[in-house]
């Protein structure tokens, strides 16, 4: 039998072993642990800055006191309160979809969905640099799996040849993208890859995780600022990210909701979320939509661009390649008070670790200015000593 101190080894060696990081404050820019005191934060997905804000915190122990603190059981059994049927029916209408369903978590929409809609005789083709989540769905969805190279419009659409000649009359063909990859913080060629699935007849999930809040009118996502939230069969999303609360939300058809809600095992099997929780969500979409919203995209895009010019979301790679020297980055960092994680495989393929920096419209501009100044001589200390 393994040990797993032997295990553990292994992963000391490799430079792969990680450990929880405890904090005594709120999540927000500027953290306090246990180890390191006070840090200003620049690894979390906390886009708005809403995990910590007043506005939330109050409506969220308004609605305990509305719902209580939980949902008794999973949504068929007697866990579907009126507070998760206004979320989805918000959410629908937000995402300008017939319908949505919600869930405990990111990870359990897209466990649940691809799983539902896909099986042993279809076929999935994701990105290369899907998240874990999605890649995860397709394999146990049991259909037949495709790759293709991150964005590589080329190999998408042999790929959609091959399924097309492939998959039965009955089969289906998914393709799996995110709007904005999060490790590399980069857009997915949305418009390109619409036009590639419609022409083949297959159906498209895009996971709108970090663009979510912060892209496109009101916050609607890529698929909105691209004009083709019609044309994508499944928006899949998260509330853990610009929200700053939890939970997961895909948005189609009537159909495929019903189906889920019969097949999708991450939805049956699970108990609700607390109702309070839900309707703090509904508010909290109601509030990112509106003028607040507005406020806080432009202020968190003028964030970002004091970091990069040119950054195409609130993640900001700087790539490293080896764990060691990932590593050696993010305590540099942690000793000049920045929390900047170091983000190795298997999270990123091996030979690409990196830093990943987040930018939160919370953040102190003179701590953005102070982080890129520092990401300044670092990597020109890096360059001279090579």
């Amino acid at each position: 039998m393994r040990d797993p101190e032997d295990e553990l080894q292994e992963l000391d060696s490799a430079g792969l072993r990680r450990s929880l990081r405890r904090l005594r404050s709120a999540q927000g820019p500027v953290i306090n642990t246990e180890d390191s005191g006070d840090l200003r934060n620049f690894s979390s997905n906390d886009y708005l800055g809403l995990a910590d804000s007043p506005f939330l915190k109050q409506v969220f122990a308004e609605k305990v006191q509305k719902y209580g603190a939980g949902s008794g059981a999973s949504r068929l059994v007697c866990g579907t309160m009126d507070a998760h049927l206004a979320l989805e029916e918000e959410m629908a209408a937000f995402k300008r979809s017939e319908a949505a369903l919600t869930f405990s978590a990111g990870f359990a929409t897209a466990t649940g969905v691809i799983p539902a809609i896909c099986q042993k005789d279809d076929i999935v083709i994701l990105d290369k640099l899907c998240h874990a989540s999605l890649i995860d769905g397709a394999r146990m969805s049991g259909a037949t799996i495709r790759v293709f190279p991150h964005n590589d419009l080329g190999k998408l659409e042999s790929h959609l040849q091959w399924a097309s000649d492939q998959v039965g009359q009955d089969g289906r063909i998914l393709v799996v993208t995110e709007s904005v990859f999060s490790m590399d913080g980069d857009r997915a060629p949305l418009r390109e890859i619409v036009e590639l699935k419609s022409r083949f007849g297959a159906l498209l999930l895009v996971d709108e995780a970090h663009a979510f809040g912060i892209i496109g009118p009101n916050g609607r996502g890529l698929a909105a600022e691209e004009g083709l939230e019609g044309q994508i069969d499944f928006q899949m999303g998260t509330f853990s990210k610009a929200l700053g609360l939890s939970g997961g939300y895909v948005c189609t058809s009537r159909a495929f909701v019903d189906l889920l809600v019969n097949r999708s095992r991450s939805f049956i099997y699970s108990t609700a979320p607390a109702p309070a929780l839900a309707a703090t969500i509904s508010e909290a979409v109601r509030h990112v939509r509106g003028t607040d919203g507005d406020a806080l995209r432009k202020q968190l895009w003028e964030n970002i661009r004091f970091l990069r010019e040119d950054a195409p979301s609130a993640i900001l790679p700087i790539l490293m390649g080896s764990n060691e020297d990932a590593m050696a980055a993010s305590t540099h960092l942690l000793e000049q008070r920045f929390l900047v994680p170091a983000i190795r495989y298997p999270t990123v393929p091996r030979g690409t670790a990196r830093l990943r920096v987040t930018v939160s419209a919370a953040h102190d501009r003179r701590d953005v200015i102070a982080l890129r100044q520092e990401l300044d001589q670092f990597q020109k200390t890096a360059l001279s000593h090579p």
